[in-house]
């Protein structure tokens, strides 16, 4: 496409565009031969997956088909199977630090979350649930669900720190290595944050959850697990504590309200940052459990479950859960699935008062909520954020809009 002639632009526009000085023929000013283009290196936006469409697979199809196979050949021998921690139901102890900082990293980042949002304004669609942080909400019209307007435009409600940072639960385990939840048993375990369930069966210790700390490993012979210590200690009692089935009595719920860890600080920007340092360390220390400790997730819909196997309730209202009886295809979860990151647009330099607008909708950035509330209450982001910030890209007027190519 030939390239056009422009005059008068925007200085801030003009920073980020190529300068070539046309020869001087019979003119007496100069011009300017600019290009424009709406292609950026970092385009790398999280993509949304369709009904029907399961989660990609962490491991590829046939290194699972290749390690069934080996699991099977490894049945039919006889001899005893060594396995390493925590297969044979002992702690990682290299792990156990990290474990106790991913905890006290996530009660500083519900600390400072509870914080923010009385002087950062979250909002939420009440129809399809996209969440936009900062005032006032965009105009995008992306809003393409049953039940929304014809014009496609939010209808936004006030929203609060579950929409940021959904809560995603999993069954609470006494025996990791045990058997599964069944389905008739569904009511009778408790169900806390999955985060915190990772915690318990890496080393923290939580009076309100009892778990089963092995001393001596649990060995593999022909493929059936056999263990050789006592199921439970001395210290619990069958009546008071276990039930009949094996499992914990449903006991009083984490108190998940954070006024008794609310800072003391009146910086917000401090605060920011300190919520930014707390949201990084628990990422990256889950992405470190979740190399030894493993945990699963449904192919389909959000169901978490922290352990080697997922349970047996029959639960899933996905694609095609009739043909699976209401059960869950269970595959390996990633960091996303634990700790799922709902992305909201972002732009550098907004103007105040000056809502997102639906015609320059893809010369925005996008980042996960709770880091885009973090920036907005001036706290540095980082660079691995830069493929779906859109560093690159100037947001350029409405009247400027029109030359672009």
């Amino acid at each position: 496409m030939l390239s056009r002639l422009v005059r008068p632009i925007s200085y801030h526009l003009l920073q980020r565009i190529t300068q070539f000085p046309i020869p001087q023929q019979r003119y007496t000013t100069t011009s300017f031969r600019v290009l424009y283009s709406t292609l950026s290196i970092c385009d790398d936006f999280p993509k949304k997956l369709k009904k029907f469409e399961r989660k990609p697979l962490v491991t590829c199809i046939n290194e699972l088909k290749r390690r069934g196979r080996e699991k099977r050949k490894e049945r039919q021998k006889v001899g005893e199977i060594v396995l390493p921690s925590p297969e044979n139901g002992l702690l990682v102890q290299k792990l156990v630090p990290i474990a106790k900082e991913i905890f006290a990293a996530r009660s500083e980042l519900l600390s400072s979350l509870s914080r923010l949002v009385k002087y950062i304004a979250i909002y939420s669609c009440s129809i399809c649930g996209e969440v936009h942080v900062g005032d006032p909400p965009h105009q995008i019209r992306t809003c393409n669900v049953r039940g929304s307007l014809s014009s496609k435009e939010h209808s936004w409600v006030k929203g609060g720190i579950e929409h940021i940072l959904p809560l995603v639960e999993s069954f609470h385990l006494y025996d990791r290595i045990g058997r599964a939840v069944s389905h008739n048993e569904m009511l009778q375990v408790d169900r806390i944050p999955a985060i915190v369930e990772l915690c318990i069966q890496a080393g923290v210790d939580i009076p309100e959850y009892l778990t089963r700390r092995r001393t001596f490993p649990v060995y593999c012979v022909a493929g059936r697990i056999i263990d050789f210590e006592k199921r439970f200690p001395k210290e619990i009692s069958l009546d008071k504590d276990i039930d009949e089935l094996g499992f914990p009595y449903k006991k009083k719920r984490l108190d998940e309200d954070t006024d008794s860890m609310e800072m003391h600080c009146d910086d917000i920007q401090a605060v920011a940052i300190r919520g930014m340092k707390a949201w990084k360390k628990m990422c990256s220390g889950a992405s470190k459990l979740m190399e030894k400790y493993a945990v699963q997730t449904c192919g389909y819909c959000p169901e978490v479950q922290v352990g080697p196997k997922g349970h047996r309730v029959r639960n899933c209202q996905a694609y095609k859960h009739q043909m699976r009886d209401g059960q869950h295809a269970w595959q390996e979860a990633t960091i996303n699935d634990f700790v799922p990151p709902v992305y909201v647009y972002h732009i550098q330099d907004q103007q105040p008062n000056q809502p997102l607008v639906n015609e320059l909708k893809r010369y925005y950035g996008m980042l996960p909520a709770v880091v885009e509330l973090f920036s907005q209450a001036g706290a540095p982001v980082e660079k691995n954020y830069a493929h779906t910030m859109r560093v690159d890209v100037v947001v350029p007027d409405m009247d400027e809009e029109k030359l672009v190519v």
